[in-house]
């Protein structure tokens, strides 16, 4: 077998050189004598299946019935060389005149040939020996054979090969398959790169594509691009189904374009006459919550609950907790109780989100009952329900209870987690047993227990407040030189407890080594610089982070130009500007203003109006935030006349409004 691999060549080679030195590369360095396969009895004539109008040289001249396609596999699978398996095959190559075996039958001896690389070594024998004309069929299966073997590189190389050597046009399925295996391999970059090519050669991606894409970026916290992609299928001419259409508002609601999300919802029911399911609710529902939205949270539901769409136990968890965040513990209490009459059974996550918003609402007596009842009832209770316990008696100021609490988990072998050692610090070192909160921390890094960035954080805040401030220097200098903790960790660790000058240091070192893969360190970094107004440093980040291959999206390109605005570099914000947009980066508001407010500081008027007249035409943009916007940027400049003109059309606007008087 290691000689078949040896012998074909990679994709690289096999797409420069023709076929017939791909055929010699292939090469044998033994000879084995193998028997052909036997012929399967002949079939009984069956002249009610046969057109007695056809004449006796149109019948089938291929001899597939009469060949076992089993026997033929087997002797294929003992085959290690490319001349052994031609020796195997060349009873049917037909003597350099038309093939003994149809297209259709070779196709799939290519289908159920599960070794990737005979897969090839076949597809070049019938290209070569056997002089089959190329086809697209057979090369998408040693595609798939390729793609199943994980072969990303080689696979690549047989479609190039496809379309230098033989001039085929690769189809919907060679670039699907193609598209689909990298982007399950999480090799995003590659299955775009493809997609691009797709499209140039006019070949429309299905929707399946399209999702499978959109939710792998997502799965990759990659949001700039699953909302360019779903941009895209939004934009393009294929009907959307249900499934579409929720993928698209995921990504929306993933990237934090809520309005856009909701836009997209309405427009589903009135323009697409697709009706929005329960999933499409509750993927806006939990953005909203998660971005602290909770009003509009209340409102979406409420239209739900209108429309009559059924609810499911993610919906119901979602609003629990919006209902806890606003201090409306009763009407959440009542959703709570009200679960099993929907027809749905309260799930572990029902069950704790319940008990932190009794917490939250210090109805201690309410949680503690519940916590009892779940335990009565024999409900599997986990780690987040004991840490939602703990932090309830902590605030309780019942401390001995909390760290009894603790052993209890312990003895149902619930094995405290990170945040459970956290919160229990914590509680020690408010309650001023600060040396007990110590020793745990110390115990916990004796263990070889994992570290996570709250509780370092947690023991650095705890030794300041005591004024412990040697303690606390020690623990940040352990971060500067990270032994058992990733530097990764180190750094947003540092970043988020405000540690300019280590955080700075730990990153560099990280960068540097190629170490940071999250896009989140690049990020915190930069909302450090930026809230301790180290501009030049937030340009430093960003550039790293495009090296590096991420994608930013709205909310780090705000900060980007604020970065340039305060530098005065307005020609490189307006460069940064143009190049996400033409990648594909969907900008909030948010960054259409910053970028008129930019231009209006540096006094270039002609680009102000040319981004006024693109933005007034974007139905997106909210118009009366665009005149005030604008109004603004030529009352700084001393510009009145232009200013009254944005004026006069927001009055305009606000007399259109209907007043109801009373």
């Amino acid at each position: 077998m290691a000689a078949l691999a040896a012998s074909i060549p990679s994709p690289h080679s096999s797409t420069s050189l023709p076929l017939k030195q791909r055929l010699s590369a292939i090469s044998a360095t033994t000879k084995l004598a193998i028997p052909l396969p036997s012929s399967s009895a002949s079939f009984p004539s069956k002249q009610v299946w046969r057109n007695p109008n056809l004449s006796r040289h149109q019948h089938h001249r291929y001899i597939d019935r009469s060949v076992n396609m089993d026997e033929l596999l087997s002797l294929l699978s003992r085959t290690t060389t490319a001349e052994e398996l031609h020796a195997v095959m060349s009873p049917y190559a037909g003597g350099g005149r038309t093939p003994l075996l149809s297209l259709r039958f070779m196709v799939s001896l290519l289908s159920r040939e599960p070794d990737w690389r005979r897969s090839v070594a076949l597809l070049d024998w019938m290209l070569g020996p056997a002089g089959y004309s190329p086809s697209v069929f057979a090369y998408n299966v040693a595609l798939r054979n390729a793609l199943r073997a994980r072969q990303w590189s080689f696979a690549s190389g047989l479609v190039l090969e496809m379309r230098s050597h033989h001039c085929l046009s690769p189809d919907r399925v060679t670039y699907s398959t193609l598209i689909s295996y990298l982007a399950r391999a999480g090799l995003l970059d590659a299955a775009l790169l493809w997609l691009r090519r797709m499209d140039a050669d006019r070949v429309p991606p299905d929707l399946v594509l399209h999702t499978t894409l959109i939710e792998l970026a997502l799965k990759l916290n990659d949001h700039s691009k699953a909302v360019s992609i779903a941009s895209r299928l939004l934009g393009s001419s294929s009907p959307l189904d249900l499934v579409a259409f929720n993928s698209i508002i995921h990504a929306f609601s993933r990237a934090g374009l809520l309005r856009e999300a909701q836009q997209l919802l309405v427009e589903m029911r009135e323009n697409y006459q697709v009706p929005p399911d329960t999933v499409t609710y509750s993927t806006i529902l939990c953005a909203l919550v998660a971005r602290g939205r909770y009003l509009e949270a209340l409102s979406l539901f409420s239209e739900m609950r209108d429309r009559r769409v059924p609810l499911d136990l993610m919906t119901v968890n979602i609003m629990i907790d919006a209902y806890g965040q606003l201090d409306m513990a009763r009407e959440a209490d009542r959703l709570f109780w009200s679960v099993r009459k929907l027809g749905l059974e309260p799930s572990i996550v029902t069950y704790n989100t319940m008990l932190r918003v009794y917490g939250d609402a210090e109805l201690f007596g309410e949680a503690i009952h519940l916590f009892r009842l779940m335990q009565r009832k024999e409900i599997q209770q986990n780690v987040v329900t004991y840490n939602t316990m703990i932090k309830i008696y902590g605030k309780s100021l019942e401390h001995e209870k909390a760290g009894n609490l603790m052993q209890e988990m312990q003895l149902k072998e619930i094995q405290p987690n990170a945040i459970t050692y956290s919160t229990i610090i914590s509680i020690w070192a408010r309650a001023g047993k600060l040396e007990r909160a110590a020793k745990l921390f110390q115990k916990l890094r004796s263990s070889g227990a994992e570290i996570d960035p709250v509780l370092y954080q947690t023991m650095i805040v705890s030794y300041e407040r005591a004024g412990l401030v040697g303690h606390a220097k020690r623990l940040l200098h352990e971060l500067k030189h990270p032994e058992g903790i990733a530097k990764e960790t180190a750094v947003a660790i540092l970043a988020n407890a405000g540690r300019v000058e280590e955080a700075t240091w730990v990153f560099r070192q990280a960068a540097e080594a190629g170490e940071v893969k999250d896009i989140s360190v690049f990020k915190c970094m930069m909302d450090l610089y930026s809230r301790n107004r180290r501009h030049v440093n937030v340009i430093e980040v960003f550039e790293k982070m495009r090296a590096a291959g991420f994608f930013p999206d709205s909310e780090v390109i705000a900060v980007v130009l604020n970065a340039y605005g305060k530098l005065q570099e307005f020609d490189k914000a307006d460069a940064v500007y143009k190049e996400m947009e033409e990648e594909g980066c969907i900008f909030s508001d948010k960054v259409h203003f910053q970028m008129l407010s930019l231009l209006g500081m540096k006094r270039d008027f002609s680009r102000v109006e040319s981004l006024l007249e693109k933005l007034s035409a974007d139905p997106n943009i909210d118009k009366k935030e665009l005149n005030l916007v604008a109004a603004s940027v030529y009352e700084r400049a001393n510009k009145l006349d232009e200013a009254s003109r944005f004026v006069s059309q927001i009055r305009k606007e606000l007399l259109q409004i209907p007043w109801h008087w009373t």
